[in-house]
């Protein structure tokens, strides 16, 4: 069932509309925390940081089963480089404050590598989770079609 963001699929859930959903944890973790609901597992290799009592999906009997949240700052096609480093570079400023390194673990989010924050390392990661998701998505995409028919 499709949902417009986490917070209508989380009201089901609590409302005992919805069983279970996947959400991120910056989304869901307050609630979990405050018992509205159980976090059965990360969709991560490694237990988040923030949360480390709540097993991976490896640990829980589902394993391979990672999926990940993560944000990216793009500039259109031709941005001089210059412009770019100088963006690159207020963001991983940004990104070193333990103010803001904070706040993001009290809410869940991890920091990417200090390689995924050039703009050669977040390309790559990029590149490799449209390699990862695109099939999964044009099956689902293809199945949903065939269905309608």
């Amino acid at each position: 069932m499709p949902f417009r963001g986490s917070a209508p699929a989380l009201q089901q859930v609590l409302a005992s509309q919805l069983d279970i959903i996947i959400d991120q944890a910056s989304a869901a973790l307050s609630t979990a925390r405050g018992g509205g609901v159980r976090a059965y597992a990360v969709t991560a290799s490694k237990r988040l940081a923030s949360a480390p009592e709540i097993p991976t999906v490896d640990e829980a009997g589902l394993p391979g089963f990672h999926v990940s949240i993560w944000q990216g700052v793009w500039a259109p096609k031709g941005t001089p480089k210059d412009v770019i480093a100088k963006l690159n570079a207020a963001i991983a400023g940004a990104l070193a404050d333990p103010t803001v390194q904070q706040r993001l673990a009290d809410i869940g989010q991890e920091l990417p590598t200090k390689e995924q924050m050039t703009p050669e390392g977040f390309g790559a990661f990029h590149k490799a989770e449209m390699e990862k998701w695109t099939p999964i998505i044009k099956r689902r995409t293809s199945s949903r079609k065939a269905r309608e028919l």
